[in-house]
């Protein structure tokens, strides 16, 4: 059996602040701790029956799990130009999904602990055929059209219960509790890569028994996002169009090539937030 984990740092045990993954010498720490939850996912989904394990590091520059400390029984995908988000290189040959450190989204449970959606500095909402999503939802939906259900996620209490309206059938690894945004109660790391550990391999024997989300036909997004500047900038798309000052919208034949799509916006939206020539050399 065929496992693909989606990794991000905010739903890690041990987290609670945003220093905690931007000052250099905190960020080294919790690279730490990411990577000792992905080797529980990875240790628990093997200890279930998996034959193969791939791990796509999600968090910011995509490149944050320490390669040298990672299950050798794992492959990893590192780096951030991909097409695919945090899902890159997942296909068919997948029988489940795990999301491993992942957090709630915004606008979502105010004690979800660093809550946001994709990208906090752009993204405000997102709705997938009318209904609001958070990433977790979004990657499920994705993942869905290769015929991968999600089976495993790991984070906060907050966000386990916004997934769990959404997705029911998931195993979860409960590794905080969230007070605020920026804070939260917290139990020692290895308790709670026990208890990731120990979830994955129950997840696994919902192999074959649990059906992937499924999204037919056309699907269309909607964003809003922070600012004007960034809505605006991406009707550069041509298929994007402005619904508001800081909203658009937009359509495509099935939920992967919308998806690559929003990724598309995101980026855009992103490098416009202080204008796209900003950083450039005069």
């Amino acid at each position: 059996m065929k496992i693909f984990i989606s990794a991000d740092m905010e739903g890690i045990s041990g987290v609670a602040t945003n220093m905690q993954l931007t000052k250099e010498a905190e960020y080294q720490r919790f690279r730490k701790l990411m990577t000792a939850d992905v080797n529980a996912a990875i240790a628990g989904a093997f200890d279930g029956g998996a034959t193969e394990v791939v791990v796509a590091d999600g968090h910011g520059n995509m490149s944050n799990i320490l390669i040298e400390e990672l299950d050798e029984r794992a492959r990893l995908i590192s780096g951030n130009n991909r097409v695919m988000c945090q899902l890159e290189g997942l296909d068919d040959s997948f029988d489940g999904l795990f999301f491993v450190g992942h957090h709630g989204r915004e606008g979502g449970h105010e004690r979800a602990v660093i809550n946001h959606t994709l990208a906090g500095v752009c993204v405000t909402e997102l709705r997938v055929n009318g209904t609001v999503v958070g990433e977790t939802q979004l990657n499920a939906r994705v993942a869905g059209r290769f015929g991968v259900p999600a089976l495993f996620i790991s984070g906060d209490d907050a966000y386990v219960a916004e997934v769990k309206q959404d997705l029911p059938h998931v195993e979860a690894a409960i590794v905080k509790r969230g007070v605020d945004r920026y804070s939260a109660e917290l139990i020692p790391p290895k308790r709670a890569q026990q208890e990731i550990r120990e979830r994955a391999a129950a997840a696994m024997k919902l192999v074959g028994k649990v059906q992937p989300v499924s999204v037919d036909g056309p699907v269309t997004f909607e964003v809003e996002f922070k600012n004007t500047a960034q809505a605006h900038m991406t009707t550069t798309i041509p298929l994007v169009e402005q619904t508001g000052p800081k909203t658009i919208r937009f359509s495509a034949q099935d939920i992967v090539t919308a998806y690559k799509l929003f990724w598309g916006t995101v980026i855009i939206a992103m490098t416009a937030t202080n204008g796209v020539l900003s950083q450039a050399n005069a």
